[in-house]
């Protein structure tokens, strides 16, 4: 009688739903490929207790900007006639290209980890056996790591713009460009305007030297779209970004951590070792797509096109768009970033983000799925 008491008490599932007899929703599906927030909390706190991990990601991430703004605060505070302000737009563009470089390699090495963590201490066998779906095991892993790394490249990015705009020196009024002095926030025409009402700074920003007005004036008018790409590209280093920039930024940089992160996840499932999958992505960021990105080699441009970072860098905002390679007219996402090959198509530049994305999270599903336990 009593054995029957105690099964009797035991909640029982209605058929064909995820809750219990008494309305309460069950810890997990097994069949389902899609995570429970029980799953997904459980990785996130496995991946939190790797206590040299998190270090790791945390010196990557907030380092730089930390020890970088620290130091400019207090040598402007102890001696501000010796030491400038410490927020200008050039600390700015520095401190987040270096967040995008280093929080991709923290982003991968956290992916690399929770795709290969359970293979490396021997407890996948014992998942698989509780009949949770491997594409399910899978999935929880990218908000759980992503919960991790996006939350200390925005804290990174926030200290950035907060002493950018509260520390920092007064804008400039003027663009050095080539040796003349340019007033800022010009549009094409009014720059050809600018242009043409001094001779003789036109010619010398175009470095044709003394000659008859008419024949600059030509000149700056068939190099005006030239010219005013290269203003462009220089403005940012006496301009504060203003808002809608620095959110711009921002979405840029999470977007860049994110790639890392499901990169070196799928890598690292579809490899099943963690340091080869981190030196491998390390060799992407700081190797393979800086030479990509930097210089085109001959009858291998798309396949130059191919690589994620070049897409990423011609999606990087006008606010951190350097001048490698001569700068361009402002598109639909500010610029052409460090790019010194012809930027590809918009809609090419999001199917390779989108590809690199779904293509790696298909590959380190599947690995999962097939992977013998």
């Amino acid at each position: 009688m009593t054995e029957i008491t105690a099964i009797s008490e035991q909640p029982s599932s209605t058929p064909g739903t995820d809750r219990d007899s008494a309305g309460r929703r069950l810890s997990s599906r097994p069949g389902s490929p899609l995570p429970t927030w029980g799953l997904i909390a459980t990785k996130h706190l496995e991946l939190r207790k790797r206590r040299g991990l998190l270090v790791a990601v945390i010196v990557l991430t907030l380092a730089a900007p930390v020890l970088v703004l620290g130091l400019r605060l207090l040598f402007h505070a102890v001696d501000p006639k010796s030491y400038a302000p410490a927020g200008s737009p050039s600390i700015f563009a520095i401190l987040c290209n270096l967040l995008a470089e280093f929080g991709f390699i923290a982003a991968a090495a956290v992916g690399a980890t929770a795709g290969t963590t359970d293979l490396t201490e021997g407890v996948f066998r014992h998942l698989v056996v509780t009949g949770r779906s491997r594409v399910a095991l899978y999935l929880a892993r990218i908000p759980a790591g992503l919960a991790i790394v996006l939350p200390l490249v925005a804290v990174a990015f926030a200290m950035i713009c907060l002493v950018t705009s509260y520390a920092g020196a007064p804008p400039g009024t003027s663009v050095n460009f080539d040796g003349v002095s340019i007033p800022v926030q010009l549009d094409k025409t009014q720059l050809e305007t600018w242009l043409l009402a001094h001779p003789a700074q036109a010619q010398a920003a175009l470095g044709t030297g003394p000659g008859p007005a008419s024949a600059g004036a030509s000149l700056v008018r068939h190099q005006i779209n030239t010219l005013y790409g290269d203003y462009v590209a220089a403005e940012p280093a006496v301009l504060n970004p203003a808002i809608n920039e620095m959110a711009k930024i921002g979405g840029w940089l999470e977007l860049e951590v994110g790639v890392g992160f499901v990169v070196g996840l799928g890598l690292g499932s579809l490899l099943g070792q963690r340091t080869v999958t981190l030196v491998l992505m390390i060799a992407l960021e700081i190797i393979v797509t800086p030479i990509l990105a930097g210089h085109v080699i001959p009858y291998f441009l798309d396949g130059q096109r191919i690589d994620v970072g070049v897409a990423l860098d011609q999606l990087r905002p006008a606010g951190l768009a350097g001048t490698v390679g001569g700068g361009g007219p402002a598109g639909l996402f500010g610029g052409r970033g460090v790019l010194a090959i012809p930027p590809m198509p918009t809609w090419a530049m999001i199917t390779v983000v989108a590809g690199w994305i779904a293509g790696w999270s298909v590959m380190g599903a599947w690995r999962m799925a097939t992977r013998d336990a």
